[in-house]
């Protein structure tokens, strides 16, 4: 995939993705909370006005716990700081290890022959193959009180174009559906895109715990 189509398919999901609400749409109602779920979205929600540029691109990261500087970041960097700020779970950790023990049961679909934990956590395929590896798939269905707050849920937005993001604790009004906390080119945005686009993986922490 060249750079110049890259560069267009962002704009296009731009473009093309919902706009976000305001405030006031999705006040109320609110969903219930756990102990587990009530610090993973405030901690996700944080990162609204402070993640304001999509990138994707290839960074070398330290390890553990390695990041890009937070005005940047992709979809998967949501979940990736929102597990680490709330739970101290370190995602780039965690896959890197699974990766190492079980590389043949992760998708081949960059051409790698060994893990790399610069950017393997961020590849959304990855996380999928992580969560459903590790017990915290639930089933996907077209009803909105099916998905929690705290779950994390995954689509496909284009032919290889994966995004995940995070199940909210509000609802917006008219839909009734429970935001998503992501980033799909804005930045991270909180706004109803639950059913917008194919569903992918919905998944959940078992015992608070992936």
């Amino acid at each position: 995939m060249t750079q110049l189509f890259k560069l267009a398919l962002v704009l296009f999901l731009i473009l093309t993705a919902p706009l976000p609400t305001t405030g006031q749409e999705t006040t109320t109602p609110v969903a219930s909370t756990t102990e587990w779920s009530t610090p993973l979205i405030k901690s996700a929600r944080t990162q609204i006005g402070v993640t304001l540029i999509y990138d994707g691109s290839y960074q070398r990261l330290e390890f553990p716990n390695g990041d890009i500087p937070r005005l940047r970041g992709v979809c998967t960097d949501v979940v990736i700081r929102a597990l680490r700020d709330a739970h101290e779970i370190d995602l780039q950790a965690k896959v890197n290890a699974d990766m190492k023990a079980h590389f043949s049961s992760y998708p081949k679909i960059w051409g790698l022959s060994r893990p790399d934990s610069n950017i393997d956590h961020r590849r959304v395929p990855n996380l999928i193959t992580y969560f459903k590896r590790h017990g915290a798939a639930v089933p996907m269905t077209d009803n909105p009180q099916d998905y929690l707050p705290g779950d994390i849920v995954t689509w496909m937005l284009l032919p290889g174009t994966p995004h995940v993001g995070i199940v909210s604790d509000k609802i917006d009004p008219q839909s009734g559906n429970p935001l998503i906390i992501h980033n799909i080119g804005w930045g991270t945005r909180e706004n109803d895109i639950l059913f917008a686009y194919d569903m992918t993986g919905h998944f959940r922490p078992e015992n608070g715990n992936y």
